[in-house]
């Protein structure tokens, strides 16, 4: 039996969960999941309790997934070494073979049978399914070169997304959990960058929360202090002056485009931290950066 004090605590965090439970019953939050939360065990099993506790109280969570370091590791193994570009990774044809397989077979598969081990009812997908997330060739601007642009290989940018397939799964009670590929008119695959899926899938969607699992305690400032309430105007600043760069651009970058389009708030939160999508869904403090339109 537990002492009073600690039934009290128990207690008082379920009661302030219910406020939190009511106002996102019936919701849709897209969760990008990456980082050490989708490598550590116990982080892996917390992540889908999470998951599966928030489609039992009633919200429509949708998984969106990286999967960089697994990818790398498989490009070891068949001798060849990763490259970025901006934050970008560079896919020719054999590393977009080497994606599909990680991303769409491995990691994906992984992540469903996780979720559905702990209760949940989960269906993986990658946006070549259905033809849901159409895509064309990303040519991106040349940092470096005013006017030039770099070729980056099958990297895709989203040209359109069909929401009526994570519309039906949701009706169903499915949670769907969704690999970052999308498809060319030619049938051609494309990598797209995870938080650039999630974001516009939020957008689409038209969801409550857009929260973005990332490897650090959510946007840091230059002297590396934790920025938590942050408008869109005050996240435009921090691109211009330099303090959001590199990796941290397309994670940014979509997270502010989805509030500027509708989505209601994003959250990037630590995915070290054990059941930090919890805390931050269901109690008063939340954890991490919010960004919100204004």
């Amino acid at each position: 039996m537990l002492p009073l004090s600690a039934a009290k605590d128990k207690a008082k965090i379920l009661a302030e969960a219910l406020p939190y439970i009511r106002r996102f019953h019936g919701k849709t939050i897209v969760i990008k999941y990456g980082g050490n939360a989708m490598i550590e065990e116990n982080l892996k099993t917390g992540f889908a309790r999470d998951v599966v506790l928030l489609k039992l109280v009633g919200m429509n969570p949708v998984i969106v997934h990286g999967g960089g370091p697994q990818i790398d590791d498989m490009l070891k193994r068949v001798g060849k070494q990763g490259e970025f570009i901006q934050g970008m990774r560079v896919t020719d044809a054999e590393t977009m073979d080497v994606v599909e397989m990680v991303l769409g077979g491995l990691v994906n598969k992984n992540i469903v049978s996780l979720i559905n081990s702990q209760g949940g009812q989960a269906v993986g997908l990658t946006g070549k399914d259905g033809a849901f997330i159409r895509a064309k060739k990303l040519l991106m601007a040349d940092n470096q070169k005013a006017g030039e642009w770099l070729n980056i290989g099958q990297v895709g940018e989203i040209e359109s997304i069909d929401p009526s397939l994570i519309a039906l799964l949701d009706t169903k009670n499915f949670i769907p959990v969704i690999a970052p590929i999308g498809v060319g008119e030619d049938g051609e695959s494309y990598n797209i960058n995870a938080d650039v899926v999630a974001g516009k899938l939020a957008e689409i969607l038209q969801a409550e929360k857009l929260i973005l699992l990332s490897n650090i305690p959510g946007v840091l400032d230059k002297e590396g202090n934790l920025l938590t309430g942050l408008t869109a105007q005050r996240v435009d600043e921090l691109f211009v002056d330099g303090t959001i760069s590199g990796g941290m651009l397309p994670k940014i970058a979509s997270a502010l485009d989805a509030v500027k389009k509708g989505v209601k708030s994003c959250h990037i939160i630590d995915g070290r931290a054990e059941h930090a999508l919890l805390l931050e869904i269901l109690t008063d403090q939340g954890v991490g950066t919010l960004i919100k339109e204004s």
